[in-house]
């Protein structure tokens, strides 16, 4: 997994910019026997057949980062944000520009401290404010290495051990979902039997969430199963918000409501809850629940297809979402792949769909 994840973390891909990670994912794919196929938006999908209800298990390969808004005369590049970037933790950042021809590094600049005024020092400087820093002493210089207004900007890909089983990085939400889902493909390619199953990675989870809504309408199943990012409660600013633990197990969304903007959200169904917390407890799997207000998947429209959809967001514990590096612990991936993977074999022709067989 460690490998497979740092593999995936090395190649960047904005939201709507997903096609160098979209072509790793395809020749993992490709290693594993798996066909897959791919749409106009780029995500990518493999199905296993099987009987019984088909089962739509997702992840998103986009990430979130930043379009490149204006060249100044000097050189430096001013920046727009492509999804949720948090603005204060901005300043200094390392970022990758995907021009025409190569990538190239930046920084963000942060003003020299000597000349930073007392007033501006507790401040968080807008986006629209920054500029970025490439080397570069002019617009034409910037143009001839490929940069234009358009081009994606995401973190410096990079990432580092932390102890023996996590590692920090950007973008781990959510290659650590696409890395999960790998591996469990690698589970199914080898499986005799079990339910359908269309294995997939989408698009545009960071920009309106849309990418698996077109998929998802393609593919039409009985049930859907989101893996994404839980929000780690264990550090002092987060331990107010929940119970979810880095190295504590896999999690399970039981609510999560973005309280804006959209404002969508899923309450998972409950044959989707009791499935896998039946799996967790037959596997000895700790599982742990979350509930979540400010979070927000692409399952909200993913559920709303058809004649609605039995749905679930599972995930793994996570620590500092969208910032340029993110925490997460390999004991949480490989218990969730597990527990997948014994979920997915318990869902036969004669698993039970409906709401109150659900409540039995």
């Amino acid at each position: 997994m460690r490998a497979l994840l740092e593999r995936l973390l090395a190649v960047p891909g904005l939201s709507g910019h997903e096609d160098r990670v979209r072509r790793v994912i395809a020749a993992e794919l490709e290693d594993l026997g798996c066909a897959h196929d791919t749409d106009r938006l780029g995500n990518l999908w493999t199905t296993f057949e099987g009987t019984g209800p088909s089962v739509m298990l997702f992840t998103h390969m986009d990430q979130l980062g930043f379009v490149v808004r204006k060249i100044e005369a000097d050189g430096f590049l001013r920046l727009t944000r492509l999804g949720g970037v948090p603005e204060r933790a901005l300043a200094s950042q390392e970022v990758l520009i995907c021009a025409a021809d190569s990538d190239i590094v930046g920084i963000i600049a942060n003003k020299s401290h000597h000349a930073t005024p007392p007033e501006e020092k507790y401040s968080v400087v807008r986006v629209g404010d920054l500029y970025v820093d490439c080397g570069f002493e002019s617009a034409e210089e910037a143009e001839r290495a490929g940069v234009r207004i358009g081009s994606p900007v995401v973190y410096a890909p990079s990432s580092v051990a932390m102890g023996p089983h996590r590692i920090a990085a950007p973008a781990l939400d959510d290659r650590a979902g696409c890395a999960v889902l790998l591996d469990v493909a690698r589970a199914l390619a080898a499986r005799e039997n079990g339910p359908t199953v269309h294995l997939a990675f989408t698009t545009l989870e960071e920009f309106n969430l849309r990418g698996a809504l077109p998929l998802a309408e393609r593919l039409k199943p009985d049930m859907a199963i989101q893996i994404d990012l839980m929000l780690a409660t264990d550090t002092p600013d987060m331990a107010a918000l929940g119970d979810m633990v880095l190295g504590g197990g896999p999690g399970m969304s039981l609510y999560s409501f973005h309280g804006r903007g959209t404002l969508n959200g899923v309450i998972p169904h409950p044959a989707m809850v009791r499935l896998f917390e039946d799996t967790a407890e037959a596997e000895n799997i700790p599982l742990q629940r979350s509930a979540q207000t400010g979070v927000l998947t692409d399952l909200s429209y993913v559920q709303l297809v058809g004649g609605g959809v039995a749905s679930i967001d599972m995930g793994f514990p996570l620590r500092y979402s969208h910032a340029s590096r993110e925490v997460v612990d390999f004991r949480d991936l490989d218990a969730l792949s597990s527990l997948l993977q014994a979920a997915l074999a318990r869902v036969g022709p004669d698993f039970d769909l409906s709401r109150d067989g659900a409540l039995r």
